[in-house]
């Protein structure tokens, strides 16, 4: 009869240090930004930003292979240096921030290339549509040495069409590009 305690805890004993549990990591807003670039009448380049809101990563892995990232944009917030552009910009003639506050990026996989290279696919939801996006992801893990917290930053690149997510879909792309430059830096911070 002694024996089967002792079996079920040895069991127990094996299967929780099989078990993981995820690991949550919150964006550091002061240490994060999202960029945006398109070309003007084929001659320039206009570059703005947006905040981010929110943002978090959960992962089993220490390699962020099998991550999940969570991101919401404020696009009431969007600044292109140029304060009446950016009240154009917030009108349905584009963006229509009333009607389409935010933007959410959910990753629906976090493909490891290398050491340091991502391919993150996800669904980004922007002026009310939903599409499919891959972008490219270069990670780099360190420590904060003023509170020992883990930190990771990210450097993600890509490229969307406005006019897949209906922004200004009449503009022809001689006037605005349909190609839309991203990049972001993102800093997220490991919870203890």
């Amino acid at each position: 009869m002694r024996t089967l305690p002792i079996i079920i805890l040895a069991f127990l004993l094996i299967v929780s240090n099989k078990v993981q549990s995820q690991v949550l990591w919150t964006l550091d807003h002061a240490h994060s930004n999202l960029r945006f670039t398109i070309t003007h009448l084929m001659v320039s380049e206009i570059d703005g930003t947006i905040k981010m809101k929110e943002g978090t990563i959960t992962t089993l892995h220490d390699d962020f292979s099998d991550a999940s990232l969570n991101i919401v944009g404020d696009m009431k917030t969007i600044d292109t240096d140029n304060d009446a552009r950016d009240e154009h910009l917030k009108t349905p003639d584009f963006f229509d921030v009333e009607k389409y506050p935010l933007f959410t990026f959910q990753s629906t996989s976090f493909k490891k290339i290398d050491e340091h290279h991502y391919t993150v696919s996800g669904q980004l939801t922007f002026h009310g549509i939903t599409k499919l996006v891959a972008l490219d992801a270069v990670a780099n893990v360190g420590v904060n040495p003023y509170d020992n917290k883990t930190l990771v930053g990210f450097k993600v690149t890509g490229t969307i069409k406005r006019t897949d997510y209906n922004i200004s879909a009449d503009s022809p792309s001689a006037v605005v590009s349909d190609d839309v430059a991203i990049k972001a830096n993102v800093e997220f911070i490991k919870n203890q």
